[in-house]
């Protein structure tokens, strides 16, 4: 008995070290600013694309910038990085995104799978996880087109 509590602590303990950890803070874009997305040059090529493919369906305004000329007229900047890892095939093992308003950090959004090991669903579309990232990250804060005070 004690033998079939001590294998099942063990492979507990292993199973809990092959976690996906996935955490986002949205922001909130107030409707009609522009998002500065800083280009990340060493992230993969399709990371950019499935971003910018959110941002047009939200229709989010945006400019892509490098990092050493990004606007001072950006109130809204956005920068990105991501990593794909081998294991038997090429996966996207981290992504992050930070939106930062006026210089301070404003919303984040972070899929880590690097510590996920044995487990499976560290295999995912990135493309599609990518845009879940961007879609529950980024909101858009209307205007008000009836602020009236009644009283």
């Amino acid at each position: 008995m004690k033998i079939k509590a001590a294998m099942l602590l063990v492979v507990s303990l292993v199973m809990s070290g092959c976690t996906i950890h996935q955490t986002v803070e949205p922001a909130q874009i107030d409707s009609g600013h522009r998002l500065c997305i800083v280009e990340n040059p060493a992230v993969r090529e399709g990371f950019l694309p499935e971003f910018i493919s959110v941002l047009e369906r939200k229709n989010i305004a945006y400019e892509v910038v490098g990092d050493s000329a990004v606007p001072t007229s950006c109130e809204w900047v956005a920068r990105y990085t991501a990593n794909w890892s081998w294991d038997l095939a090429l996966y996207m093992s981290y992504a992050e995104i930070k939106v930062y308003r006026n210089g301070s950090l404003d919303g984040e959004a972070i899929y880590d799978s690097t510590r996920g090991g044995a487990n499976m669903n560290k295999f995912i579309d990135a493309e599609t996880k990518i845009q879940e990232l961007v879609d529950q990250l980024l909101h858009v804060k209307m205007a008000s087109l009836f602020s009236r005070s009644f009283g």
